[in-house]
């Protein structure tokens, strides 16, 4: 199994909401939160542990992310390619 990565950028307040979106997909191994820089602000394994009472911790560090930078990027480690259409 490879993993590959993509890259999303989002505002702000917009961080949350994708975090949470890309953790429900499932095949995500590790989220990077960066600035328009590319600094390194959090980096988040993401396992079947960390879905549920560990998750809320977790989306609070997210939140205080967003409240620093208006804009992020995302950096998404996959198990897998996605398929395509």
């Amino acid at each position: 199994m490879e993993n590959f990565s993509e890259e999303f950028r989002v505002k702000g307040e917009e961080l949350v909401e994708k975090v949470k979106q890309l953790i429900h997909e499932g095949n995500v191994r590790r989220l990077i939160i960066k600035d328009e820089d590319g600094k390194v602000y959090l980096e988040i394994p993401v396992t079947f542990g960390v879905i549920g009472v560990l998750f809320a911790p977790v989306l609070a560090a997210v939140g205080a992310v967003a409240a620093m930078a208006a804009n992020l990027r995302i950096e998404v480690v996959r198990n897998d390619e996605p398929e395509k259409s």
